[in-house]
């Protein structure tokens, strides 16, 4: 018969280790941090198996946004992502896709874009202000508050928040588990992102601009760089 020690319990991570033929059970203080992936805006040939790959490594959801792409191209990616992890996936475009690969919900990333009139799934949003985040968690999944930190991957786009601002928007409420934090995230500042009590962290220029997506074939650099991440995020 098993034996179980149950070494902390303190919060709600929890971690196994076997030790002189017992389990322990480590459950840690500080709330694990949902990683999200953005995908690059374009295709290239080993997306679906460095997305897999990050999917057997912990990643724990992936917003799939390829803007102005044509649906078959996505249908493809989707088909070469093993099925098992298509309830993890979020669509940006193509809602049609939610269900003929029966994936986690959509995302509506302004104003301008609505759910389809007869859909009944998941749907998680961009805010752009705290008045906006307040609203959209009402009827979102999640929203992901965008422009935390000045984006890795588009030069022009600043940091609309100050971290006093977003202290005190946690404070409030505004910021909580249902806000992930979206915009400039990189290693360096996903512990404060964590501490802060965000429910995620949105990553995309951090992890793709360690791989070529127009001629590289080794990702090993992305995988153990998001192996670093994973490691902060609990």
């Amino acid at each position: 018969m098993a034996k179980v020690i149950i070494l902390k319990l303190l919060g709600k991570n929890v971690c196994t280790s076997k030790e002189n033929g017992y389990l322990c059970i480590i459950i840690s203080e500080t709330p694990i941090m949902k990683l999200i992936l953005l995908t690059s805006p374009n295709f290239f040939i080993e997306e679906d198996k460095i997305l897999t790959t990050l999917f057997e490594e912990g990643l724990d959801q992936l917003h799939l946004r390829k803007p102005d792409s044509e649906p078959v191209y996505c249908e493809r990616l989707l088909s070469l992502i093993p099925s098992e992890y298509h309830s993890r996936i979020i669509t940006y475009e193509h809602f049609y896709l939610r269900d003929e690969f029966d994936l986690m919900g959509i995302h509506l990333s302004n104003d301008t874009i609505t759910p389809p009139t007869d859909y009944h799934g998941n749907i998680t949003r961009t805010a752009y202000t705290l008045e906006q985040i307040k609203e959209y968690k009402q009827n979102s999944l999640y929203v992901c508050m965008d422009c935390v930190y000045p984006s890795v991957s588009e030069p022009n786009q600043k940091q609309l928040y100050t971290l006093d601002e977003m202290r005190d928007a946690v404070r409030q409420g505004v910021i909580d588990r249902k806000v992930m934090a979206l915009g400039g995230v990189k290693l360096e500042n996903l512990q404060e992102i964590k501490e802060l009590g965000f429910g995620g962290a949105v990553v995309r220029g951090d992890l793709w601009n360690r791989f070529d997506i127009h001629s590289g074939f080794d990702y090993k650099m992305l995988i153990s760089h998001f192996r670093n991440m994973r490691r902060v995020a609990g």
